[in-house]
């Protein structure tokens, strides 16, 4: 396991790249007379119904002192107005004046024009894959996890499948110590199951955030009304949203919908989350046998709910 220490590099070596990205932003900024301090300030103070002084030198970090300087500018050049708290008369409320909000405007259309010209030579992937990065970058560091969207789409695309297969190599390695081989079984059951992959009979539940495959279950239809649930998985990171169950409900559903009176899944002993989720909607427990073949030694289990 890589030590924290080892990435300080790389972090330090993006941030002195990006300071130096945000320092030709700052110094040739819309080519107006505002820096990007400034522009932030603008930004803040227009989208705050009740901004304070305080308020920006807490969110932006700024030094009491230059906001000062800033704001009397500001002030200078009709673009905002104070008002004062009538709760507390020490304090004002900051907004724009109708010019402040024009100008605004002009410097967000410039701000937009600025960064598409940054990024017009991308490909529609790199520009998402930036985006991703950046919100990732933001949701980490701040701890929020809460603004990730996750949705649910059954259409099947080219590339899904390795994106699958890439899943669940990366997360069973990771929390169970399967080797290779095991990914390898994975290729396999996906390259059976789509020579003959019927969307009449079967069916795939991907989940999604950021164009990124993060989950999935399927239903894949067997001989003698009998259906069988596969490649059941969530990334951790989006693990304890509900996104499980939503999935295991909608594979359910599925096959009562389709008349299959069988379902029945394989899993391993080690997936105590999932079986748990398969007990709760009646699934029992009806084989279990050793496999060494992963790697390690595990207890590959299989369970069935009758319809």
């Amino acid at each position: 396991m890589n030590s924290p220490t080892s990435i300080i590099p790389i972090i330090r070596r993006f941030n002195r790249y990006y300071t130096k990205v945000l320092g030709l932003l700052d110094k040739h900024l819309l080519d107006s007379e505002f820096s990007l301090s400034e522009v932030r300030v603008l930004y803040e103070i227009g989208q705050s119904k009740e901004c304070k002084a305080s308020m920006l030198i807490e969110q932006l970090g700024l030094d009491p002192g230059y906001l000062s300087r800033m704001l009397k500018r500001f002030e200078k050049l009709g673009l905002t107005h104070r008002v004062q708290s009538k709760e507390d008369g020490r304090a004002s409320f900051l907004y724009l004046t109708d010019l402040g909000e024009e100008t605004l405007t002009h410097l967000n259309e410039l701000s937009d024009e600025q960064i598409s010209n940054m990024i017009i030579e991308f490909s529609e992937q790199s520009r998402l894959s930036i985006a991703k990065s950046m919100t990732t970058i933001q949701n980490k560091l701040s701890g929020n996890s809460e603004e990730r969207t996750i949705e649910v789409r059954t259409e099947l695309r080219p590339g899904d499948v390795g994106a699958l297969i890439h899943l669940h190599g990366w997360v069973y390695a990771k929390e169970c110590g399967y080797n290779h081989i095991f990914e390898g079984y994975v290729c396999k059951t996906f390259y059976d199951v789509l020579q003959t992959y019927n969307p009449d009979k079967d069916r795939f539940w991907l989940a999604e955030t950021d164009n990124e495959i993060v989950g999935s279950i399927a239903v894949i239809g067997h001989p003698g009304n009998r259906a069988q649930i596969r490649w059941f998985i969530l990334h951790p990171d989006c693990r304890g949203m509900g996104i499980g169950k939503k999935l295991i409900h909608e594979a359910i559903a599925y096959c009562k919908e389709k008349g299959y009176s069988n379902v029945f899944l394989e899993t391993t002993e080690d997936q105590k989350t999932a079986i748990t989720m398969y007990s709760k909607q009646g699934f029992v427990k009806t084989k279990e046998q050793e496999n060494e073949a992963w790697g390690v030694l595990h207890i590959e289990q299989t369970y069935e709910l009758k319809l």
